[in-house]
């Protein structure tokens, strides 16, 4: 009996890093499936906003599919209609019209 009880306190002592390896190996999985392709995404978007220029044809995250015809340091001024020209902010374009076409 007294063996037996060595043996379950050697384990627990040990027991700390053993508890800890699942949530470590699921952290891992999760960092490298889903946060760095995100990052890569996010950095990608980023780049092409900054380089967008007049007559980019462009999609913002409400849907409007519109073409650029003035560059500003903060916004963007597009047209999205005939005669309707928009006023709106770097961070509301989700990507270019047309590349999702291309990817497939």
């Amino acid at each position: 009996m007294t063996n037996l009880a060595f043996i379950f306190q050697g384990a627990a002592g040990g027991g700390l890093l053993v508890t800890l390896m699942p949530f470590l190996l699921i952290f891992g999985v999760f960092y490298f499936l889903i946060i760095v392709p995100q990052r890569r995404r996010q950095k990608a978007l980023q780049d092409m906003v900054s380089q967008l220029k007049a007559g980019d044809k462009i999609i913002t995250s409400g849907g409007i599919i519109a073409t650029v015809t003035a560059v500003r340091e903060a916004s963007l001024l597009v047209r999205s209609a005939d005669k309707s020209i928009l006023e709106i902010t770097r961070a509301s374009v989700a990507g270019m019209h047309g590349s999702e076409e291309k990817g497939s």
